[in-house]
């Protein structure tokens, strides 16, 4: 979508490699935990880069894990990218990850040492709902140039696009009536805010497991909310026996991260599926990222 090829990709779920293989089958893959591969040995195979796309891994950085325990190995990952620079030397470096990632405290020293590789660096974070994707998905990116400051990654001029425009109402997708028994009080709870604010008459979506700090329901006519790894969203519409309920589908779910219509989430289980979704980067986003960095003559490559 950016115009550049990927040249290899790496990865240490074998489900994220298969559905990588079937949308980018020239790319060279590689299988494993990052810290175990050597990059001189990788760029002798794929030859000089200009280009290092890290997301280094955010389970122990995102205020979604709660009061869980966090793992210092897990967030040291990020040092990975300090590693691959110094072999493969990329011009650009662009680093993503959760918001909350620069309030670790080993943060501000990581950067450092990336600006002492030579590189000069821009943090930012930008909101995928800015940029095209009918979802708010707020995230960090650090941009790093050899040659300069990189420049500022501006939004597109449009219109939010809310959620409504991509749910498929009657495309087949199971439905059942929200009242059922066994359904769960807290959804039911959920439900009942959404309608006491909207009305009988007006479909909504509820947070169908755990809550979100915002009453565990939203509007349709403003972005998704943030898809995690996890089955979240359920679609209430009323009907004329009562409100009836189904979860969002791959299908949506893919729409709303602002992936096209022709890239492959196929592999595994539906809920395989989902976790691959939810542990994307938002392709409009990176796309607008990737174009600014390199918006540069030829001459200055």
């Amino acid at each position: 979508m950016a115009g550049v090829d990927v040249v290899g990709a790496l990865d240490m779920w074998d489900l994220a490699m298969a559905t990588y293989r079937d949308n980018f089958p020239q790319t060279k893959l590689y299988k494993g935990r990052c810290e175990s591969l050597h990059p001189k040995s990788i760029k002798k195979e794929i030859g000089r880069i200009d280009l290092l796309l890290a997301s280094p891994e955010c389970t122990s950085h995102t205020c979604a894990k709660g009061s869980s325990p966090r793992s210092e190995k897990s967030r040291a990952t990020a040092f990975e990218v300090l590693r691959f620079a110094r072999a493969l030397r990329p011009r650009w470096i662009v680093v993503e990850n959760v918001v909350h990632m620069r309030s670790w405290r080993r943060f501000n020293s990581w950067l450092r040492s990336l600006q002492e590789l030579g590189y000069q660096t821009r943090l930012q974070v930008l909101n995928s709902a800015d940029f095209g994707v009918p979802q708010t998905r707020r995230r960090l990116f650090i941009t790093a140039d050899l040659h300069g400051i990189p420049p500022l990654i501006k939004p597109a001029k449009t219109p939010r696009i809310p959620v409504a425009e991509l749910i498929e109402g009657d495309n087949g997708f199971c439905f059942n009536p929200l009242q059922t028994q066994g359904r769960a009080k807290p959804t039911l709870a959920r439900a009942q805010r959404a309608i006491r604010s909207l009305g009988s008459r007006q479909p909504f979506l509820i947070v169908y497991y755990g809550s979100d700090g915002a009453g565990g329901w939203q509007r349709i006519d403003r972005p998704l909310r943030t898809i995690t790894t996890v089955d979240r969203f359920g679609y209430v519409r009323p009907t004329k026996n009562g409100h009836e309920l189904r979860m969002l589908q791959v299908p949506e779910l893919k729409a709303a991260m602002g992936f096209p219509a022709e890239h492959e989430i196929s592999q595994g289980t539906r809920r395989d599926r989902i976790k691959l979704i939810g542990n994307a980067v938002c392709p409009p986003v990176i796309r607008a990222v990737i174009e600014a960095l390199t918006a540069v003559s030829p001459s200055q490559l």
